[in-house]
Formats: structure tokens, sequence, C-alpha cells
């Protein structure tokens, strides 16, 4: 089915999957404003903050970060990719990460090799180690101390790593919570993800669409009414865009429109019941 819908609209790639070629995701100006403060500031090191509600971009923009970071020569960009870990098992995450062996027996020692690493390796090559950590509401409290502790030096007058936390809003309320302020006071950057209005779900569809070969794919008006209908939520506007899609597909369907849109979304009317007789 994927083959032949690509070929059927003439696609590069299917522009409603989360798998979308990150040449072809949208960076908004808010979050390249925000991003270009990370870039300025990130030989200092540190800890920046991006939160929002589940569909409001998170993910997105992790990639789109992670990506642009990635590309310079003087930083070394790593994943956590199990927030929920505790202090042993991230330690050796960690090291899996940044090339030093840990055991999970001696924190100590592990704790040191990483701090000698980084400070050696930001020595020697100028380079900064960037940490991202996705779904960080989930991180356990005694992790999120441990990586205030690690990540800073010399009295705290030097940071040797940069992290990126992205969360839902439970992670803001977690970091006034008196255990985590001193992690919560040292955030330097943030940004709140809220979500999207009409014009920009609009937006988002003609970007992946022209960037997947095929600007007509669908009408002006389905656009409209799909954005419509996402409250403010690009999840569900990919969702059921992908839905749309697929149908078209089945149907080998020349464009996608608003009747296709009705078909499959709009609830089927009730039937009528019978009226039941009764003999007298």
């Amino acid at each position: 089915m994927s083959q032949k819908l690509l070929s059927l609209y003439g696609l590069k790639f299917h522009p409603f999957r989360p798998d979308v070629p990150i040449e072809a995701l949208q960076c908004v100006s808010d979050l390249d404003t925000f991003f270009r403060r990370i870039e300025f500031t990130i030989t200092d090191g540190g800890f920046s903050l991006i939160t929002g509600d589940p569909g409001t971009g998170k993910s997105v923009a992790l990639r789109l970060l992670a990506h642009r970071l990635g590309r310079r020569p003087d930083v070394t960009v790593g994943t956590i990719d199990h927030p929920q870990s505790r202090v042993s098992d991230f330690y050796r995450e960690l090291g899996v990460l940044f090339g030093v062996p840990l055991q999970h027996n001696n924190r100590y020692g592990g704790f040191r090799s990483l701090r000698m690493r980084w400070a050696e390796h930001v020595a020697s090559t100028l380079s900064r180690p960037v940490l991202i950590i996705d779904e960080a509401q989930e991180v356990l409290s005694s992790v999120f101390n441990e990586l205030r502790i690690l990540a800073s030096t010399d009295l705290d007058s030097r940071s040797l790593l940069c992290v990126i936390f992205a969360g839902d809003q439970r992670l803001p309320s977690r970091f006034r919570n008196p255990d985590l302020l001193p992690l919560g006071s040292r955030i330097r950057r943030r940004i709140q993800l809220d979500y999207a209005d009409r014009d920009q779900l609009c937006a988002c569809l003609d970007h992946l669409i022209e960037a997947a070969g095929n600007s007509a794919l669908m009408t002006t008006e389905l656009k409209a009414t799909l954005a419509e209908h996402s409250a403010g939520n690009y999840r569900v506007l990919m969702t059921m865009a992908d839905e749309l899609l697929c149908v078209a597909a089945e149907r080998e369907l020349p464009r996608l429109d608003e009747k296709l849109f009705f078909d499959v979304f709009q609830p089927p009317a009730p039937k009528k019941r019978a009226r039941a007789t009764t003999a007298r």
C-alpha cells in the first residue's frame, strides 16, 4: 500500500507519518529563535526546557534541534531513550552515549569518569556534549539531582554539559517542588509550545505536501476543514490526513477533497426504528 500510495500521488515520502525526513520538517519562527538562543550559549552549557501538551510539536522540535546541533563540529549530541531509568541504569546509558565504560556498582567511579571524560573532551576539542531527554516528566527525582551535580564543576561556576529537557505540563510543576528547585532554578532557556491556530495548521499541511512533491494533493477547502477539526493539535491533524490519504489511495481518487472528509469522518445517520405494531 505504501509504495502504491506514493506512486499514485507522485510523492517522495508519506507526508503525514511520524518518520517524515528531517529536511521536510517545518521550523516555525519561535522554534528557530529558541534554537539560536541555545546555539549562542552552548559553550556555557546548562539546562534548557521545552514543554507543551501532547501533539503540540515537542517531538518535531527535538528532532530539528538534534539535527541542527549535530551538524556542528563542536557539539556531541546524545539522547536518553529510557527516562524512567534508576540512577545505575542512567549512568550506564550515559556511558554508552559518551563512550565511557561504567561499572553499575561503582557510581562514584562512574561519576568521576564521566566528568573527566567531558572535561578532557571540552579542553582538547573545544566540543560541547549535549544531552537531550524527552518525556522528562518521567525522570526520577534522584536522577534529576544526580544530573544536576554531574553537569557542573568548580563550585557550580562551570558547566560540563548542555541538557535539554522536554515534557508535558507536569514537568514545570515538578521543578517547583522543593527537592527539585535547585535544578529548576538553573534552567536558563525555556519555550512553551501551545496549540496551533487554523493558519498555522494549514501552513503545516502546505509545507509537508509541497516538500513531499505534490502541492496539489488536497484542496484548499479540505486543508481548512482539517485545520478546523484538529483542535489545534498537530498530531490529530496528521492522523486525520493520513487516514484520508489511505482511503483515497484505496479508491484511487485523483485528489483529496472535502467530500472525502465527510465520507470518512461524518458519523452515519441513525437508522430509523420500525414502529412496533400491537395487535388489538
